[in-house]
């Protein structure tokens, strides 16, 4: 009998163990993404998007610059400029911060007294602010696109990966820079602060996430080669999305949904690699991002643009867009 029991009992311990494992494992995924947005009433996912943006600055750590960073004035100064005929390139230097100067590029029509409206023009990873004024490169020049159809374009510097100042967070410190972007367009009195949007790629992508979602002065958002999902970034991707806390309340469908009701448009390649941003990964998170879409009853202000390019900029579907949403001024270089 002594024999038979211990037999029996390493095939009763392994099983008690396997599922004591698997609940923990359960336990574990649970606590994962506890903020998830579902489908609710329009009430509550007004709450819900206020509850995240709230929790958001606070791992972001710009919380405290919310409330009393604005306070700090931008001191803008011009390094160089230069007359590119349908707009004025400017260099210009602002305060990010009390201790903080960030540049920024800068473009104002010459063809139309505005006012007008603007767009924040966002680089992606080992870029720099001019790049997504050029047409041979990733970005297709999408924002020269829009400078000579008489947009203001503002691009910041995001590509940095240190954390300038004690107690901030990488993702936090390039946010805030956009979102000083933005206060630098309403002292312009020359651009309409009802009508700014923001556009970019890759990591810009992620930015136009981040800034639209966070900040509701963007009216709307073109968000470029980055819908996917949080699982797919931890594998052989550049970590400095992620800061404590964030996988445990949300992914990427839930801080889209902070955009809602207004406008956004998201790209995606078919000609991505397996591993990056496919098409099947930003169908699956656009079907979550819609949901709060139709409890807003707006079902029709979000959409995803899946063209047979790679990690690029699909121009023609951002400058459509953005004349729908912002608005502008007619010229030449509209189309009929």
């Amino acid at each position: 009998m002594k024999d038979i029991v211990k037999m029996r009992l390493p095939g009763w311990f392994t099983l008690a163990f396997a599922l004591i494992f698997l609940a923990a494992g359960n336990a574990g995924a649970q606590e994962m993404r506890s903020m998830k947005y579902s489908t609710r009433s329009l009430k509550k996912a007004q709450q819900w998007q206020t509850e995240v943006r709230k929790k958001m600055s606070e791992l972001l750590d710009i919380d405290d610059q919310l409330v009393s960073g604005k306070s700090v004035p931008l001191n803008p100064v011009v390094i160089k400029e230069e007359n590119k005929t349908d707009y004025m390139l400017k260099e210009i230097e602002i305060n990010s911060t009390a201790t903080r100067r960030i540049r920024i590029m800068v473009t104002c029509p010459l063809r139309s007294n505005g006012p007008w409206p603007a767009v924040i023009c966002i680089h992606g990873h080992g870029g720099k602010p001019l790049i997504v004024y050029d047409k041979e490169s990733l970005y297709k020049g999408f924002a020269y696109e829009l400078a000579i159809r008489n947009y203001v374009t503002v691009a910041p510097i995001v590509s940095q990966h240190e954390v300038y100042e004690t107690g901030r967070t990488l993702m936090g410190e390039r946010l805030w820079d956009c979102m000083r972007c933005i206060d630098y367009l309403e002292t312009l009195i020359s651009v309409d602060s009802n009508r700014i949007g923001c556009a970019g790629l890759s990591l810009g992508g992620e930015m136009t996430m981040w800034l639209g979602a966070m900040d509701q002065r963007i009216v709307a958002t073109v968000s470029c080669g980055f819908l996917t999902k949080m699982d797919q970034l931890e594998q052989g991707h550049c970590m400095c999305w992620k800061f404590p806390g964030l996988r445990e309340l949300v992914d990427f469908a839930d801080i889209y949904s902070l955009i809602a009701p207004r406008p956004l448009l998201c790209q995606n390649g078919l000609l991505e690699p397996a591993t990056d941003f496919t098409p099947e990964l930003a169908r699956a998170a656009l079907k979550e991002i819609q949901v709060i879409y139709y409890n807003y009853s707006h079902p029709e202000n979000v959409s995803l643009m899946v063209h047979g390019g790679a990690h690029v900029v699909e121009v023609p579907s951002l400058l459509y867009f953005f004349k729908k949403h912002l608005s502008p001024i007619k010229n030449s270089y509209d189309e009929e």
